[in-house]
């Protein structure tokens, strides 16, 4: 099934608590949550595939960027 993502920029902290720009996903099916250090596309990816291996439902969808 495809599932639309939405996509924003946020600041994270790394290890060192040097604030990193970022982004976080969230499904728009059940409100699941990821993050991936950087602001690029690659990032932006990075949050798809992990809400795919993390799907608290167990589900195997494909998830798109809601802005995209």
């Amino acid at each position: 099934m495809k599932v639309e993502v939405e996509i924003v920029e946020i600041e994270l902290e790394n290890d060192n608590g040097i604030p990193i720009d970022s982004v976080e996903a969230t499904c728009t099916r059940c409100d699941h949550q990821t993050e991936s250090y950087g602001t690029g596309d690659a990032s932006r990816r990075r949050c798809l595939a992990l809400m795919r291996e993390e799907c608290p439902e167990g589900e195997s969808n494909f998830y798109v960027d809601a802005d995209e």
